[in-house]
């Protein structure tokens, strides 16, 4: 596959025919979606390959946008989620600022329960956009703070007053919301081999990947975790990425649908956000990073004829006081590693406890492993 040189489209010849090829929205709702795909190519994969970035951070808020506005709008066709009703949801940030817009869009007040670890920007907006942000103290002695978080919106849903939660993690709402994802993929790029999705409530790479294996029946699913994340079988310790990974186990995770998975620690994540930001001026957060890295391998490491996909879900803004703060980095000793050229690989998810970015071809469900085991 070839790839010219960008070329500047030409210049309108006049304001009016400039209003007529611009995009148009008459809600904040309808800015959502139809988001481009970049080519990441041979600065950034080091060689004469690639793949094709869908880069979600184009939305209000991000990714999210997506099924915050698709899970309100169904709850309240059910009648789930009365007109007025408060939502009430934890978020670590990026569903918290789609739910803030949904709330504009469809007159519901919005409570978020999140922890220290949101970015302060992110709170600040939260509170700009008409949410009230709440935040738990401690994480839960087994589930963290995604626990800790749960726990304290189910005390707000008991106190009454019709509160509705779209619950995320199970809610396969979130999952369907991502058809409109995959279609634009399918009409953007044709074909594609590879689809590569970080992996958080399991929404996006259950929903991406069902819609496009209709049109690409051989696609090949590969999730990226977080060192520390217990989706796919590690056991849970502390993580200093948000964003992608979980100390839960999130029934929306479709493990029967993936072909590998990898997990990407912060330090290379950081590495391969500065590096997108500084060849393609297209870069984001922890799971952009993780995301990158992982696609760059493949593109490495298939045929040059592999058409990959690899959905960023942010944008870099929120990340300005970590992933591209030098201090926080050099605090936590993120700077001046380059990341290895290949991942390690284990056979099973339950050979050891990862470190580094890690491969496995071997994908279980692992709580129902731990049961089989019992």
């Amino acid at each position: 596959m070839s790839h010219t040189l960008f070329t500047a489209p030409p210049v309108p010849s006049s304001p009016a025919q400039l209003l007529t090829t611009a995009a148009r929205c008459h809600s904040p709702g309808t800015a959502v979606g139809n988001t481009p795909v970049l080519w990441i190519g041979e600065a950034f994969t080091g060689s004469r390959r690639g793949f094709w970035a869908k880069l979600e951070g184009a939305n209000p808020g991000g990714m999210k946008d997506r099924p915050a506005l698709h899970m309100v709008a169904k709850a309240r066709e059910r009648g789930d989620l009365e007109p007025g009703a408060m939502i009430v949801e934890s978020t670590s940030g990026t569903l918290g600022l789609g739910l803030a817009l949904a709330g504009i869009v469809y007159g519901h007040p919005v409570t978020l329960v999140t922890d220290p670890g949101m970015e302060p920007i992110v709170r600040r907006m939260l509170a700009a956009h008409g949410a009230r942000v709440e935040l738990v103290s401690r994480p839960h002695p087994q589930g963290g703070w995604q626990q800790a978080r749960r726990e304290r919106v189910q005390q707000l849903l008991d106190t009454g007053h019709g509160a509705w939660c779209p619950d995320q993690y199970q809610n396969p709402d979130n999952v369907d919301a991502y058809a409109s994802l995959a279609q634009e993929l399918i009409a953007q790029l044709g074909r594609i081999d590879v689809l590569v999705c970080s992996v958080g409530t399991g929404g996006h790479s259950a929903g991406v990947a069902r819609v496009l294996r209709e049109f690409c029946p051989h696609l090949r699913l590969v999730g990226v975790d977080t060192v520390g994340s217990t989706i796919f079988g590690q056991p849970a310790a502390p993580r200093l990425m948000r964003g992608l990974g979980s100390s839960i186990y999130p029934r929306n995770v479709d493990y029967a649908a993936f072909d590998e998975v990898h997990w990407v620690g912060p330090r290379d994540a950081v590495w391969a956000c500065r590096k997108l930001a500084a060849t393609h001026h297209a870069s984001g957060g922890w799971s952009v990073g993780a995301v990158a890295l992982v696609a760059g391998w493949l593109a490495r490491s298939n045929d040059p004829d592999t058409r990959i996909a690899a959905v960023f879900p942010d944008a870099p803004h929120r990340y300005f006081d970590t992933v591209y703060n030098d201090e926080y980095c050099a605090e936590h000793g993120l700077l001046d590693t380059e990341p290895p050229r290949e991942p390690d690989t284990i056979s099973t998810p339950w050979d050891h406890v990862v470190r580094g970015w890690t491969r496995c071809t071997h994908v279980a469900d692992p709580t129902a492993a731990r049961e089989a085991l019992a």
